[in-house]
């Protein structure tokens, strides 16, 4: 998965060492609730549509421009569905702490495709035929489905198996 150019430099000035990022994800539907995903070129895993902010950005232009960037599936956000800090390490030793806000996205235009290096598949999927997926991407997809007004949220003092997912142990090494 390609580094965005000003994440290179920090990495090239701290090293390993941990960074917070924010991050964003969607629970992207289209008009017979089939669920939008990709499956990840770093790690063979199926998973929400996702991306790093671009500085100045906010999370709901960052994950428009995520889905359409990473599938050519235009969508419209019904609603914030979840926050939470998710850690990483990946097997080069870089350490890393998403903020991710995902949302609940509705398909309104584009066809999903394969639209750039990030993914080698693109895909619609029932509820009932949903390929495997890691507990992060099942927490994120369970709490974007939900109805209600509220989003979901890790509560304080009870920490959330999914949210201790370590990204490195999944990936397969060269």
């Amino acid at each position: 998965m390609p580094i965005p150019p000003y994440l290179r430099r920090i990495r090239d000035r701290i090293g390993h060492d941990l960074l917070l990022l924010p991050g964003v994800s969607a629970v992207v539907l289209n008009d017979t609730d089939q669920i939008l995903l990709g499956k990840r070129s770093d790690n063979g895993e199926w998973s929400l549509i996702a991306g790093v902010l671009e500085p100045g950005e906010q999370p709901a232009e960052a994950i428009l421009r995520e889905i359409r960037e990473e599938t050519g599936v235009e969508a419209v956000i019904e609603r914030l569905a979840g926050v939470a800090l998710h850690p990483v390490t990946y097997p080069n030793g870089d350490q890393c702490h998403y903020l991710n806000t995902w949302f609940r996205c509705r398909a309104v235009g584009g066809e999903a495709r394969v639209n750039d290096d990030e993914s080698t598949d693109v895909g619609w999927f029932a509820l009932d035929e949903l390929p495997e997926l890691s507990p992060y991407t099942r927490l994120r997809l369970e709490t974007g489905l939900a109805d209600g007004p509220a989003a979901w949220f890790a509560e304080p003092g009870r920490p959330h198996p999914a949210l201790t997912f370590d990204l490195a142990s999944s990936l397969a090494l060269p």
